[in-house]
């Protein structure tokens, strides 16, 4: 690391804000409170059936009902209130971190550092700084710290070379820039570590494969956006490694699953195509997968499994590799 950073700039030109809690909706919801539902009436049934009910579905009717107006109320009431409370308690922390991080104007003309100016500007990193580590699992707070080092460093590096020789701002210059450099890493990390761990959990939470994808990706744009100051940080390498692995997992696993839906369906050929695609993928980007050796056992066994059963398809392969011959 190098006591000269880059100057301030924003992560692909977005200002990142608070996520909101993960919500089911409706229509997946009550999907799942009908099946749920259903299967509870079935049960009893069953149950009261063999124990002599002579109306067993009256009373399975009865429960079910009531399992149903519960899923209601748990959503409509009890879990929409606490959201509720949880945006309301976000927006209030919002408004506190706005206050905190933008009410008191910058400090320093970018024309010249004098040594009041300098001193003011490095107390208000540090008392920033320290409002960060208080809300330590809240990223922008982090995020704040790492711009306003960034813009110093910045102003710093513009100031020294006209600084006269012999002039006392040039160690105070040189101390401010080892602090401003030191505030930085510590919260550059804290905020990678904090947005990358949120934008992994959303992946791993989204049920569409793009949206999926499109979070993992997000995570390590992150990754990389911090890389670009700290390229040697053995942490920030290991997670976009991590990362990376992470994204060709979810291809893989996507890969896996049409070609399962194909045989389901009944339609080997394209099963077949799938798993070899999968298998493809898996030897050209997951060389380093910690379990790729399973992944591919188990592709391989799929393919051998419909080969067997559909000993057409393999011959049909060969017939078509000998007319390219």
């Amino acid at each position: 690391m190098g006591n000269q950073l880059k100057p301030v700039q924003r992560y692909r030109g977005e200002t990142l804000r608070p996520r909101r809690p993960f919500w089911l909706p409706a229509s997946n919801f009550y999907i799942l409170a009908v099946a749920s539902v259903v299967g509870v009436f079935f049960l009893l049934w069953g149950i009261l059936q063999d124990g002599g009910e002579p109306t067993p579905w009256i009373a399975a009717g009865i429960a079910a009902s009531g399992v149903l107006f519960g899923a209601v109320f748990l959503r409509e009431v009890f879990l929409r209130s606490a959201r509720n409370r949880f945006l309301a308690n976000q927006r209030r922390l919002d408004r506190s971190l706005h206050g905190m991080f933008d009410s008191s104007p910058r400090v320093y003309d970018p024309n010249k550092l004098t040594l009041e100016k300098n001193s003011a500007i490095l107390t208000e990193i540090r008392k920033k700084s320290e409002a960060a580590k208080v809300l330590g699992k809240f990223s922008e707070g982090h995020r704040e710290v790492v711009d306003m080092c960034s813009e110093y460093l910045a102003a710093a590096e513009r100031e020294l070379p006209s600084v006269g020789v012999g002039s006392p701002r040039i160690a105070a210059l040189h101390r401010g820039k080892d602090v401003a450099n030191q505030v930085h890493q510590f919260h550059m990390l804290a905020w990678a570590e904090i947005e990358a761990r949120t934008l992994t959990q959303d992946a791993s939470n989204r049920v569409k494969v793009a949206e999926r994808l499109e979070s993992a990706q997000k995570a390590i744009g992150v990754v990389d956006f911090a890389l670009n100051y700290y390229p040697q940080n053995a942490n920030l390498r290991e997670s976009k490694s991590l990362l990376a692995e992470f994204v060709v997992s979810i291809k893989i696993s996507h890969m896996i699953e049409k070609a399962e839906r194909a045989n389901f369906k009944g339609n080997s050929t394209r099963a077949l195509s799938h798993f070899r695609d999968a298998l493809f993928f898996l030897d050209r980007e997951a060389a380093e997968m910690s379990d790729r050796h399973s992944i591919e056992e188990r592709i391989e066994t799929e393919i051998r499994r419909i080969l067997n059963s559909n000993p057409e398809i393999g011959i049909a392969g060969a017939r078509k590799k000998s007319d390219k011959r």
